[in-house]
């Protein structure tokens, strides 16, 4: 995984860093000067518009009111030309550059006019931040009204139900562990910069731009462990809770020092470390705990035994390098997401070649989700749109959520009546909230 942002970042963060601000990278220094010096948004300039904390409800959606509360009727240019603008310049980050002809014709012709969620409510009570413009694993919700979403050096909830936000982390000062264990030994860190975060059931793990790994109980005080992955201060690009086989609580980390390592999540002893050739972007465990899917710095993405640790197969198809994955339910499906602007289906019992394509709009696939039920998978894009596709109807169909701002993360919620997404912006930062049709809204709609 590429790396920008060295002595620049402390900057960053402290100026409420966000990638977006409705513009576009064409190379690598205009990226890091725009996320070191912070351009405004062309949308930004409307009186006092962006100190304000203007939330949108479904009834003003409905009645006309922008979704974001872009004020599209005094601006120059309205919503529909400035979505032609972007579709236009918006300039894709590849690692690879190598022809990509065919693969327009490899991705399926999605119908993309369903609605499977509504919007219910947007606000900027709270708003997402990005340290790294390639990471997205921002946003995570615990039920339908818990979200879970880093802002500068913390980590806030926000109560949908209440409306209202709180810290539950901050790691701008020291970050001392307040538990014992008889593990990995704690260190204490400072000044963390968040990369990448997962929550699942009262555990939030948190890694850092420095290689700092950090795990709390969301019902208890304080840090319950915190370390650091490495000495060189490689990022860490991906954190993972699962349950073992034996029903054990687990954490799985991978980053830019080519390991990925697993932690026993209550005594926070590392139970195994697997090294690899090249960086580390995001790995998948399977749902019965058997497989790894491992993707970073290489075209290919990789199955690994999760017994022995062996590389037992590659998915061959993407054409740069890959930061998303997810697995459905049922344990069969893979879905990755690549640099290349493609999610690839992948049938895990005949990986030979993908099971489908699907192709983004504007930009690389950087956070992919399914809902618990199966029913429907979310794909990202690093901004602008997210897409929701209906797994039942073998994902022929699906529902295009157009917004605008780079995305930091989406998250359905644990029962699938929610879908939250999380928008990095200067202005018009927020965390988006999408409520499930009933399902005889959509019912024709996959048949």
């Amino acid at each position: 995984m590429a790396e920008y942002f060295n002595n620049d970042l402390d900057d960053i963060v402290e100026d409420s860093f966000d990638t977006g601000d409705f513009d576009y990278f064409d190379d690598e220094s205009e990226l890091v000067d725009q996320q070191a010096h912070g351009n405004d948004s062309e949308l930004e300039n409307v009186d006092d518009l962006a100190m304000q904390k203007n939330d949108t409800s479904a009834s003003e959606y409905r009645n006309g009111k922008d979704m974001q509360g872009i004020p599209w009727e005094r601006l120059i240019f309205s919503r529909d030309e400035y979505r032609a603008m972007r579709l236009k310049m918006y300039m894709n980050y590849e690692n690879v550059s190598r022809p990509r002809d065919g693969l327009e014709k490899e991705c399926k012709n999605v119908d993309h006019e369903s609605t499977f969620y509504d919007f219910h409510y947007n606000t900027r009570l709270v708003k997402s931040t990005i340290v790294h413009f390639q990471l997205r694993n921002l946003i995570w919700a615990t039920s339908k009204h818990d979200v879970y979403m880093v802002q500068n050096y913390s980590v806030m909830h926000w109560s949908s139900l209440l409306r209202r936000g709180k810290e539950v982390l901050n790691v701008a000062g020291k970050v001392v562990p307040t538990q014992k264990h008889c593990g990995s030994p704690p260190l204490q860190l400072s000044r963390v910069q968040i990369s990448t975060m997962s929550v699942k059931g009262n555990l939030l793990v948190a890694g850092g731009f420095q290689g700092e790994l950090i795990c709390k109980s969301l019902d208890q005080p304080g840090v319950a462990f915190s370390t650091k992955l490495n000495d060189d201060g490689d990022i860490t690009n991906a954190v993972g809770i699962h349950q073992s086989s034996s029903g054990s609580t687990q954490v799985v980390t991978s980053g830019n020092d080519c390991f990925v390592r697993t932690f026993d999540a209550e005594t926070f002893v590392q139970l195994s470390r697997l090294s690899f050739s090249w960086s580390v972007n995001n790995t998948g465990i399977s749902p019965d705990g058997k497989l790894l899917a491992v993707l970073g710095d290489d075209i290919d993405c990789l199955m690994v035994d999760t017994r022995s640790g062996k590389v037992i197969g590659h998915l061959k198809g993407h054409l740069d390098y890959s930061f998303a994955s997810a697995w459905h339910p049922d344990g069969h499906i893979l879905a990755t997401g690549s640099q290349d602007k493609t999610c690839r289906l992948w049938d895990v019992r005949n990986t030979s070649e993908s099971l489908a394509v699907l192709k983004g709009k504007i930009g690389a696939i950087r956070g992919i989700s399914f809902s618990t039920d199966g029913r429907f998978m979310a794909m990202a894009e690093p901004a602008d749109f997210v897409h929701v596709y209906d797994a039942k109807a073998d994902y022929w169909r699906a529902q295009e959520i157009d917004l605008f701002g780079e995305i930091a993360g989406l998250s359905f919620s644990p029962d699938a009546g929610a879908l939250f997404v999380g928008v990095a912006d200067r202005t018009y930062g927020s965390l988006l909230e999408f409520s499930r049709r009933k399902h005889d809204h959509y019912l024709n709609a996959s048949l």
